[in-house]
């Protein structure tokens, strides 16, 4: 390229890495950890950044990924190149972090400079990478290692970072929050991670509850078996601030897990409808109350009235018999509602009305009643009925019978 760039072209960038490999790999001796940055879209970031990762990678070096994509504006095309470029260090390095600048229009407002646009992308890049290397190097009461990163970021594909800072009261939560949405990152959420890197740092006067409060909410938003490693350092120049950075990995495959899991959790409210106890005990009340008022009536008219319907109930008495048989239907309905106690206070009120009645009805004699069992009340009604020609003539004569004899005498007369 004799110094110039690539003209937006990913073959001229990538030729350009491999023809200078031997000074890359030059530069990578000794290291075990590797940070790729590069904006996506263009010709030497799109060409030369797998080129680079794959030479860091075969040397065993711990590869990580962060790169910005194009903004909308600057049309499909170059978007596209860009896609296909972090398609292609995708497989070249261990953990990919994608920072997209269009997400710069959530912070700026009408009065954002373009360069203060672009600082703040700066800072989200600087952010994720210190966070990384702070916990390795900076002095902390939680000290990692590079074992402990190597272990959250090797082969766990796309991931996310995010950093927050508060002050005052409820610092911890506030910068818990902010670096869980941070709405620079790329379309991707924490949730479902399967490694995550917490750094919380502050000053002296960090406490143990606030470092607990961070990580709690952060650790919610994993999954439960996700490898968490989480880092405690101070610096004296953030005395009254708390900072929390996160390292989200392994956040592939998560989305299509996420998006399922809430559609299975909306069903098991089913088993709340139990209608049948109180309809099992309101059937056999209506049964009771109809046997106990029917034997107390004690109208003094109305007892030989009474006997005779006995009597003639008598000749259907088979039926109450099969009553006492029918028990075995009742201990069918009463099986399933044997623990509750209106059971029993059914079978206390049953066997008085019961045992009442049978007794007179065996007393009684099975042959038709005669006239002279009855009183003498019903033996006059009876009496008057059978001669009904004495009972007219008897009585007053009716207006009827005046006219009648009137007639009979007017038409007699002249016969006369």
């Amino acid at each position: 390229t004799e110094g110039l760039g690539a003209g937006s072209q990913p073959e001229v960038g990538r030729a350009a890495a491999e023809e200078c490999i031997d000074e890359i790999i030059d530069h990578l001796s000794n290291t075990h950890m590797c940070f790729v940055t590069a904006g996506m879209g263009g010709g030497t970031g799109t060409g030369a950044a797998p080129v680079v990762a794959r030479a860091a990678r075969e040397k065993g070096i711990l590869t990580v990924g962060v790169v910005t994509k194009p903004f909308h504006f600057e049309g499909q095309r170059r978007m596209k190149t860009a896609d296909m470029g972090i398609e292609e260090l995708q497989k070249c390095v261990d953990t990919l972090i994608v920072i997209p600048n269009q997400n710069l229009f959530r912070l700026a407002n009408d009065k954002t400079t373009f360069a203060d646009a672009f600082a703040m992308a700066d800072q989200v890049l600087y952010s994720g990478v210190a966070c990384i290397t702070d916990l390795m190097v900076k002095e902390g009461l939680i000290n990692l290692d590079f074992a402990d990163v190597r272990s959250v970021m090797r082969e766990m594909g796309k991931a996310m970072m995010g950093t927050g800072e508060a002050s005052g009261e409820g610092r911890a939560m506030a910068a818990a929050e902010a670096a869980i949405a941070n709405p620079l990152l790329d379309e991707t959420s924490m949730k479902g991670a399967k490694g995550l890197l917490i750094s919380i740092t502050g000053g002296r006067d960090l406490t143990l509850f606030e470092v607990d409060e961070a990580a709690t909410r952060i650790r919610e938003e994993v999954d439960q078996d996700a490898n968490i490693i989480l880092g405690a350092t101070f610096d004296e120049e953030l005395e009254g601030v708390i900072r929390v950075s996160v390292v989200a990995t392994g956040i592939d495959k998560s989305a299509a897990e996420i998006a399922a899991a809430p559609i299975s959790i909306r069903a098991p409210q089913k088993p709340v409808a139990r209608p049948a106890a109180p309809v099992q005990e309101s059937r056999p009340a209506p049964v009771q109350q109809q046997t106990v008022y029917e034997p107390r009536a004690v109208d003094p008219v109305a007892e030989a009235i009474q006997l005779a319907e006995a009597n003639a109930a008598a000749m259907a008495q088979p039926r109450p018999a099969p009553v006492d048989d029918f028990r075995p239907q009742s201990k069918i309905f009463q099986a399933p509602p044997a623990q509750p106690q209106p059971v029993v206070q059914q079978q206390v009120v049953q066997p008085a009305p019961q045992r009442e009645m049978p007794q007179p009805v065996a007393a009684a004699p099975q042959r038709m009643p005669r006239v002279e069992d009855f009183p003498p009340v019903v033996k006059a009604e009876v009496e008057a009925k059978s001669r009904p020609a004495d009972h007219e003539n008897s009585g007053p004569m009716g207006l009827i019978k005046r006219l009648t004899n009137g007639l009979t005498r007017r038409e007699g007369e002249p016969a006369r």
